[in-house]
């Protein structure tokens, strides 16, 4: 598809769109100032100019389109990935005045019929729609007539072959751009390495040029990984302090995902499972579940997590090991979307890598997609192995270079020393040569520490030269180095022979002298929970009396979103409970100064919040 026209319009009429953008997030949002980069895209769109936005999780992406959609004349159409998602969207915005309404396949015959007749009155300002329903002629048909102001499209990167959730009814979603040809578009994603962001422009018809990337860095998240061992215990170590909180816990597999749930909730967690192999029902009300309380812990498998916009996430954890650093990026990303402090943390071992290598198989040069899960994988094999700033890596695989550490991840909090492996490098890579080239590291660790198995007798590997070499280290020094070695390419793993381990160009260097190898040490100090500063409300450590006047806060929240079948933060975000506590307004004229109270919110909860501040007990 060729790229659309741009349109220019005169400064003067530029400025108009600036105030009038302004004036809505003041009285619509309850804000008084744009993010960074807000006001430029909300600009260029309001001009009539399309763009593909490639915005941080939590930065407002979505006031982004909102804005335009409800000041240029005409309905908004907004294809969101799921329909739980666009339900608390639709809440969210009619919370804050805005006739937003969705057509999904859970509504009925008649309500459906009642959002087309408001459709046609005009009485509809933002349309949410899922993809697979927007790519059917009757949803387009039900739209003639009717002036578009916008076509938004979220998590966009579903529509590229090379995003990491690709989606075959995005893909569709070109149609839209045919059919309305004059109507800007804008699609939005915080996730899409320089591929995946030309390809979603191409397939848009969406100039290069009006790609908006502005930036990737999410700096209130604390990015913590360590090498797996007894993964429960090292859970268990780094939930201890954050009972009550709201978390996402990943693993592998649905079993693993049963398994883990029923653990934690037998350590008095409130856990619930999330997996594909779930009912729909159980799946709908566990997620409910989550978006609506606050101390909920998800563990799932990546069926979970698209477009979840719970602000209060205070951590997301990985206890097996992500497909990508895109992927990692993205549901690492679910946590702290309100800016306070989150925690993103890593349980790694080779296991993973080698049995998500299996399941990519062996490419031939035909399967170019293949080659490129391989890629992606060794670059997150890397940055696990790191021993430099993880943040820097994880922006360097997105094109930003930074060349200071960002003094909140674990190696930056603690730097990881490290030692000349040369020695049991030659050690490791020479007992896979005497070996055969055929075994896993299981069995090469075996044999280095002298292990009598079944195995090292019937191959008479307890005879070789390298029987008992390593017996200084221990099997987890040597699983460490193994790791390292393999991260490093220093040896191979050969996915179509169960992870058996094979040298290559770099490791005859080793193995004759000619390269030296530097690995980390694993000991590290435990990273300590950091203090929930509450800078943008002046709250640096709340005192008790504060902290108690916010929990009442959020109770009263909590009994307001009940009444209306809403999620709290649609409310108001916590954010905005610590401004109260700073502020404590008197009136509502000072309420009205609180960070997210807009006109609507205002007259619908200021005197409720009021009387609490003005009598908390």
């Amino acid at each position: 598809m060729p790229p659309h026209g741009k349109t220019t319009v005169p400064q003067e009429q530029l400025q108009t769109h600036i105030d009038r953008a302004r004036k809505c997030l003041r009285e619509v949002y309850g804000y008084a100032e744009f993010r960074p980069h807000q006001d430029e895209v909300i600009v260029h769109v309001m001009q009539g100019n399309s763009a593909v936005l490639v915005m941080p999780t939590g930065a407002g992406k979505s006031v982004c389109y909102q804005i335009p959609g409800l000041l240029r004349d005409g309905i908004g159409v907004v294809v969101s990935p799921l329909i739980a998602l666009m339900q608390d969207q639709v809440d969210a915005m009619r919370q804050l005045g805005v006739r937003a309404y969705y057509q999904n396949s859970m509504q009925s015959a008649a309500e459906q019929n009642q959002v087309r007749e408001l459709i046609q009155k005009g009485e509809v300002d933002l349309l949410y729609v899922a993809p697979e329903r927007a790519v059917k002629p009757g949803f387009m048909q039900s739209l003639e007539g009717c002036d578009i102001s916008l076509l938004a499209i979220d998590e966009a990167h579903c529509i590229s072959q090379w995003g990491h959730e690709f989606r075959p009814d995005y893909r569709g979603l070109a149609m839209l751009r045919q059919a309305w040809p004059h109507v800007p578009c804008l699609a939005v994603t915080a996730t899409a390495d320089e591929p995946t962001r030309h390809d979603v422009a191409a397939q848009l018809g969406i100039s290069r040029d009006d790609v908006f990337v502005t930036g990737f860095d999410r700096p209130n998240i604390q990015y913590t990984v360590l090498p797996k061992a007894d993964a429960r215990k090292q859970l268990m170590g780094f939930l201890a302090s954050r009972r009550g909180e709201a978390g996402i816990v990943y693993c592998g597999t649905r079993k693993r995902v049963d398994s883990i749930s029923q653990w934690l909730s037998d350590q008095g967690f409130e856990a619930l499972p999330y997996h594909a192999g779930l009912n729909s029902e159980t799946r709908a009300r566990n997620q409910k579940r989550f978006l609506r309380e606050d101390d909920v812990v998800m563990v799932a498998t990546v069926a979970f997590g698209m477009g979840i916009d719970k602000p209060n996430v205070r951590f997301v954890a990985h206890l097996d090991l992500p497909k990508s650093l895109e992927a990692y990026y993205q549901e690492s990303g679910r946590a702290g979307r309100d800016g306070e402090p989150a925690v993103a943390w890593l349980s790694y071992g080779l296991g993973d890598a080698v049995q998500i290598r299996q399941m990519i198989g062996e490419p031939s040069d035909e399967q170019t997609h293949r080659w490129t899960e391989l890629r992606k994988l060794d670059q997150l094999i890397g940055y696990c192995e790191s021993t430099g700033c993880r943040r820097n890596m994880l922006l360097g695989y997105f094109g930003e270079s930074r060349d200071v550490g960002c003094g909140n991840c674990d190696t930056c909090l603690h730097p990881v020393e490290t030692w000349d492996a040369t020695v049991p490098a030659q050690m490791f890579l020479s007992c896979v040569r005497r070996t055969g080239e055929r075994f896993g590291v299981g069995h090469i660790i075996d044999v280095l520490t002298g292990r009598e198995t079944e195995k090292t007798q019937r191959y008479g590997h307890n005879q070789l030269p390298t029987w008992k070499v390593g017996e200084e280290y221990g099997s987890s020094d040597w699983r460490s180095i193994s790791r390292q070695l393999v991260a490093m390419q220093l040896v191979g793993v050969e996915i179509a022979k169960y992870g058996s381990l094979r040298l290559n160009e770099a490791s005859w260097e080793v193995l004759k002298g000619s390269r030296t190898v530097e690995l980390k040490k694993e000991t590290r100090k435990p990273t300590s929970k950091r203090s929930r500063a509450k800078a943008a409300a002046g709250i640096e450590n709340p005192s008790d009396p504060q902290t108690a006047l916010f929990e009442r806060l959020r109770d009263l929240r909590a009994s307001l979103a009940a009444e209306q079948n809403v999620p709290p933060y649609v409310v108001f975000h916590d954010r905005s409970l610590w401004d109260m506590v700073a502020q404590r307004p008197a009136n509502l004229e000072d309420f009205a100064q609180v960070s997210g109270v807009g006109a609507k919110k205002l007259e619908r909860y200021g005197e409720a919040f009021l009387q609490m501040l003005q009598d908390p007990e």
